[in-house]
């Protein structure tokens, strides 16, 4: 039977190191992976700072958008294949079955009885850092170019929208287990949310009456 999404083997890699005492207590701050902590900003870094300075380096647009493009596919490769796997110990890809079904599949590395092979502190703040902050900088971009009517800046935004959010997307899944709905999770906060004021405002309703005869 073709493998389905994996949640059993998940390693406790916070997001930036805020929530288990305990874990961080195991941690290293020293980064392990300097070469793939490197190429995991390196890349992003460059095709955003290529699209906010190409008019100044060049006239041509093909250039700027072919440069870009490559430094977004480059880094859509490194980090799916190769950072998230050594900084973090996610991993997630697609696979097509014999009777030609696509599954995707989020695993997590299981942190050994040891301790052994777990994040450092530093390298899990660069990995999760980086991966939110640049497709939130490529969402501006996006309204950006939208709304000054920069038509044809508009499709290579688009792409590193794509390409960075389905690497964010693919390795929030990781974390927090390919199991969980996402949806069903924002849909049962907001249930607790709306549950408890109509509880706070039942318990103060009598209350306000009383006081107001």
């Amino acid at each position: 039977a073709p493998p389905q999404d994996s949640s059993d083997d998940i390693e406790d890699v916070s997001l930036f190191d805020a929530d288990d005492d305990v874990s961080r207590r195991s941690k290293k701050s020293k980064i392990r992976h300097p070469v793939a902590s490197f190429f995991h900003l390196f890349f992003r870094v460059s095709a955003i700072v290529v699209y906010l300075l190409c008019e100044l380096l060049t006239n041509s647009f093909i250039a700027c958008m072919v440069t870009i493009i490559l430094l977004l596919s480059c880094d859509f490769w490194a980090v799916k294949n190769v950072t998230g796997r050594l900084m973090v110990g996610l991993r997630w890809w697609n696979q097509v079955d014999d009777d030609g079904r696509s599954h995707w599949v989020f695993e997590a590395r299981k942190v050994s009885a040891r301790g052994g092979k777990i994040s450092s502190e530093a390298e899990s703040r660069i990995f999760w850092l980086g991966l939110i902050t640049c497709p939130m900088i490529w969402v501006i971009f996006a309204f950006s170019a939208l709304f000054s009517f920069k038509v044809k800046w508009l499709a290579v935004v688009m792409m590193g929208v794509v390409l960075q959010g389905a690497n964010l997307y693919g390795y929030i899944r990781c974390k927090v287990g390919s199991r969980k709905n996402l949806t069903s999770m924002a849909t049962s906060y907001l249930g607790k949310q709306f549950l408890r004021q109509v509880s706070a405002q039942g318990l103060g309703g009598p209350g306000e009456n009383k006081s107001a005869h």
